[in-house]
């Protein structure tokens, strides 16, 4: 219990001391989160997972990711392949989630 608090506690402390530029962050994963039409999709949440986007995916997969926003389907395809290079894209992907759900809540 005290691990999860320390780690929600410093969590919020990252996202608090996050520069201005950090919370409007140009990207696709950025933008294809405004556009997604989910009312917590705000301009300081996609900022924010843009960042972490950022941190966990390269520039080719932040391209494909975005477009999982729009069509959930093909993260689904991705997920269930037994392409070598899809299964480390849905590890990758999936420590984007978990870091993305821990600072930018």
């Amino acid at each position: 219990m005290k691990r999860i608090l320390t780690g929600a506690l410093g969590a919020a402390l990252l996202v608090t001391m996050m520069p201005v530029q950090a919370i409007a962050a140009p990207g696709v994963i950025n933008q294809a989160c405004r556009q997604s039409g989910r009312d917590a999709a705000t301009i300081e949440r996609c900022g924010c997972i843009q960042e972490a986007a950022n941190k966990a995916l390269n520039r080719s997969e932040r391209r494909k990711v975005a477009k999982w926003f729009s069509d959930p389907h093909q993260a689904q395809v991705v997920r269930m392949s037994d392409k070598s290079s899809d299964e480390a894209l849905w590890k990758r992907y999936k420590a984007f989630g978990e870091l993305a759900q821990a600072i930018c809540q």
